[in-house]
């Protein structure tokens, strides 16, 4: 006789979510204002919190406070079997926040969790999620075979929200700089698995009370900590993630585009956004798209995977033949895997991790790797035909705009002014 606690999809309760308009940040004009996505989105979890008292547990380890999530400890503590201290802060026998400094540990309690019919959330550094690398594996293989057991019901998705990301971990340097994580995820099955990378707090809530609702699947969320440009309003977020990409019209032009500047996550989202500011203030005469993907494995065909764009819409964003400059949050060649098949994968140029790092501040971490403004402003000029002919000063403005960021940042131990605070001029 098979125990029902070991096939927890017969005992699953729906989760109880909140609304995400709730939480949604007051953003005013794309830009203008500051954020703190996944704090935005630890308001939104102690909500859940509180609508699930023994339904839902946030895992992970040391690093809950870390990753901005704070917010939960106003509602929940840390589960804590031993002795209590006077000192001790948000510990108590009852506690659903799971912290333990080991990402085994943690992921095998979420396993058992969600075997048992009840839900639950991830939470990570990128760089050290990799530790489960084979127990996301031997999931993911199991949800595969259990797909074709009538016995076995469907269980709560298993979720990751890696932040502390690559791209913001100047301060510890080269040993936590790795998104490689979501490379190894789309490996899987395309009905396994899925990879978000909101850019701002509104479209992180859409993503987030999206994944918590699904079962069967393996959802990795990618998402910064740090405060950052707000861009979507709650209404205009839940659009562009239900689209899973799409022009951001109020930073293009009307018609069809001289160059498409494309970005994957929120950090190359801003530069490629500061890049098409300096370009519109070089060549106003420049017909620029500014096209944003936060369903990543939507840049597949939909023969390759459930979310794939259609091909007609596909070429609708990116056009057959123009010049397009990703941005991509992680390795380049991710990108290059999943568009091959598309029309216009030959105009793809890619920028993202090169695999150089350090200690230093954050904006050089984008100049070292070549994700910067500046070097994708030069990558546009070198591939819309004959702008660089008929521009070379501009590729040499440039390239002197990254040799004083060498000299300030390493006299200064800062970025420049002009990085720290830029703004978008529409």
């Amino acid at each position: 006789m098979q125990p029902p606690y070991a096939n927890g999809g017969r005992l699953r309760r729906k989760l109880i979510t909140p609304d995400i308009h709730d939480f949604a940040l007051e953003t005013g004009q794309p830009g203008s204002t500051q954020g703190q996505a996944t704090e935005q989105f630890g308001r939104y979890l102690s909500a859940v919190f509180q609508k699930n008292l023994d339904n839902f547990r946030l895992l992970g380890p040391d690093e809950t406070a870390s990753n901005r999530l704070s917010p939960v400890f106003d509602v929940t503590s840390r589960t804590w079997m031993e002795p209590i201290k006077d000192y001790d802060e948000q510990l108590s026998r009852d506690g659903r926040v799971m912290e333990i400094l080991s990402e085994h540990q943690c992921q095998g309690w979420l396993e058992g969790y969600l075997l048992t019919g009840r839900h639950g959330l991830f939470n990570c550094y990128e760089a050290f999620i990799h530790i489960v690398d084979s127990m996301f594996n031997q999931h993911a293989k199991w949800l595969k075979v259990t797909r074709k057991l009538g016995w076995r019901q469907p269980i709560s998705s298993l979720n990751y929200l890696l932040s502390s990301h690559v791209w913001r971990q100047d301060h510890n340097g080269y040993s936590h700089q790795d998104p490689g994580f979501i490379d190894h995820v789309a490996n899987k099955k395309a009905d396994i698995v899925r990879i978000y990378l909101p850019p701002d707090a509104n479209t992180l809530l859409w993503v987030g009370d999206h994944c918590l609702r699904t079962w069967d699947r393996i959802n990795v969320i990618v998402a910064g900590k740090q405060p950052s440009p707000q861009w979507l309003d709650v209404e205009s977020a839940i659009a562009h993630c239900e689209a899973g990409m799409s022009i951001w019209k109020w930073a293009s032009c009307e018609g069809e585009p001289d160059v498409v500047m494309a970005c994957a996550g929120d950090v190359p989202t801003m530069e490629t956004l500061a890049a098409v500011d300096l370009l519109r203030g070089y060549l106003p005469e420049l017909r620029i798209r500014v096209v944003n993907v936060v369903d990543l494995l939507a840049l597949q065909t939909q023969e390759q995977h459930p979310h794939g764009k259609p091909e007609q819409e596909f070429d609708a964003l990116f056009t057959t033949d123009k010049p397009v400059i990703f941005a991509f949050h992680g390795y380049p060649s991710l990108i290059h895997r999943l568009t091959y098949q598309r029309n216009n994968y030959g105009n793809f140029h890619v920028h993202g991790f090169n695999e150089e790092g350090t200690t230093t501040t954050p904006f050089d971490m984008t100049v070292l790797n070549e994700l910067d403004r500046y070097h994708l402003a030069q990558s546009a000029i070198l591939h819309v035909p004959g702008l660089s002919e008929r521009h070379p000063e501009l590729l040499d403005d440039l390239q002197e705009r990254i040799a004083e960021h060498h000299r300030y940042v390493r006299e200064h131990g800062e970025d420049m002014p002009e990085v720290r605070n830029w703004v978008w001029g529409g």
